[in-house]
């Protein structure tokens, strides 16, 4: 058999990384595979390329709207959706997957997702001491989103799945440096800003109005005002998390990556601290924020045509936000009382109303 020479390069790379993995793996023992990459200074995509610490991976085309697309034949998953900071892990179906373009969405009653599809750049059926998921990474190697098999997974239908989509030549995910962080952006006109934000009928139109001022999302949080933005106590998280539990209010959790967006909508119940991780852990449920990274906690306040809404917001030493809050509503309905309640709470200066 004649090895093409870019499975051969495929093949010398992996070696490569499994002789540095094996050659350190007592100083790796114990890390997940994010934390071990970046010890050997490769990514996660070629930790798991390589088939690193007997992993087994299959490299799947890139086609993702495809893959996503056939999502809803697997049942009942694990979904996975991370930052350096915080990880949200949610069990549901895909269901209500729309997934055509460079952007997706996943609309399931327990799967609900934002897909930056143009983000992506690798797949891989993996197999890490007997647990079984589909890996999803960007071209910077970070993986962007994980789908994990659950005890009520189709096995058949999830071997279909790989197999359809198995790629027939693997590329060796590159590991490009990372792009540098563009320049700060400040508000210009903080009159004009707030003018506009005061206008908003929708919290979507956020991301438009910060676009329009050409500033970046902290600048606009303090240029608007205490009464549509204010910072509160670090620890605040911790706070308005233990206080949904008690009062028994419905939240939305928010987590991103440059490639997804990863939302949790309904009650929470147990709350756990392991270290500097705040967790959630209910059945359906996983939240682990790292609360060691939290640099500043902001209640944000934004007009809408049913009614204020509030969030709360979590960002790093960078100014990167590291998760993101609400009380539960959909469009047409009214914000819910006992989470308004909670956040202005929080706050020294009262709210817009």
């Amino acid at each position: 058999m004649v090895t093409s020479p870019s499975a051969a390069a495929f093949l010398d790379a992996a070696a490569v990384v499994r002789a540095r993995s094996a050659a350190a793996s007592e100083r790796l023992a114990g890390q997940r595979a994010r934390q071990a990459a970046d010890a050997l200074g490769v990514s996660e995509a070629q930790w798991v390329a390589a088939g690193c610490a007997g992993i087994d991976a299959i490299a799947l085309q890139p086609d993702f709207q495809s893959i996503f697309r056939q999502l809803p034949s697997v049942g009942r998953v694990m979904a996975l959706t991370r930052n350096d900071w915080c990880v949200h892990e949610r069990h549901g179906r895909y269901e209500d997957v729309r997934a055509d373009g460079p952007m997706g969405l996943v609309l399931g009653p327990d799967i609900d997702l934002r897909v930056f599809f143009f983000n992506w750049a690798s797949a891989w059926s993996v197999t890490d001491a007997g647990r079984r998921s589909l890996q999803f990474f960007d071209a910077a190697g970070m993986a962007v989103h994980k789908i994990y098999v659950t005890a009520e997974t189709d096995i058949v239908a999830f071997d279909a799945l790989v197999d359809a989509h198995r790629h027939p030549s693997p590329i060796w995910p590159e590991n490009p440096p990372a792009p540098e962080r563009p320049a700060p952006r400040g508000v210009n006109d903080a009159a004009a800003l707030r003018a506009d934000w005061q206008a908003m009928t929708d919290t979507h139109q956020f991301f438009p109005l910060l676009k329009k001022h050409d500033a970046d999302r902290l600048a606009a949080l303090e240029a608007a005002g205490a009464d549509l933005a204010q910072k509160v106590a670090i620890d605040a998280v911790e706070t308005v998390l233990a206080g949904a539990v008690a009062e028994g209010t419905a939240i939305m959790c928010f987590v991103a990556n440059r490639g997804m967006i990863q939302i949790h909508s309904g009650p929470i119940e147990t709350l756990r601290r392991t270290g500097p991780w705040y967790n959630v852990l209910d059945p359906d449920f996983n939240l682990h924020l790292n609360t060691t990274a939290i640099a500043q906690v902001w209640v944000v306040n934004k007009p809408t045509s049913d009614g204020w809404v509030t969030s709360l917001e979590v960002y790093n030493a960078a100014g990167d936000l590291i998760v993101q809050f609400f009380g539960v509503r959909k469009p047409g309905q009214a914000e819910l009382p006992a989470w308004r309640g909670m956040l202005a709470a929080l706050c020294d200066t009262p709210l817009a109303q």
